[in-house]
């Protein structure tokens, strides 16, 4: 009883017989063939396109993903602890150049 077309009688009657026949303009089914056209001619596929699809597909199996998100991780955490490494090394020759200096300032520092 809310309803306010429910309340109004003759609206709600108006309302139910009421049709709409809309009709389309000329040619329009030959244009929606056009543009569906022009559109892949567009979305011509460049040498990037054909890679990110081939990517797309192959990730769609689960095992490659995630075996690929495992390889990253596994090359991400050796190049860091390479890295770390190496700044440590860094370090250590130059707190080694700085104790034998304290020791001795007139020590000829070796490189």
């Amino acid at each position: 009883m809310n309803d306010p077309i429910e309340r109004d009688e003759p609206l709600g009657r108006a309302l139910r017989e009421w049709k709409v026949s809309p009709s389309l303009p000329p040619r329009f089914q030959e244009e929606v063939w056009r543009r569906i056209g022009r559109a892949e001619v567009n979305r011509a596929s460049s040498w990037w396109s054909d890679l990110r699809r081939a990517i797309e597909v192959a990730f769609r199996r689960r095992a490659l993903a995630v075996s690929y998100v495992a390889a990253l991780l596994l090359i991400g955490l050796g190049l860091g602890l390479a890295q770390g490494r190496n700044a440590s090394a860094r370090m250590d020759e130059t707190l080694e150049a700085r104790y034998l200096h304290s020791i001795d300032p007139y020590l000829a520092p070796h490189r």
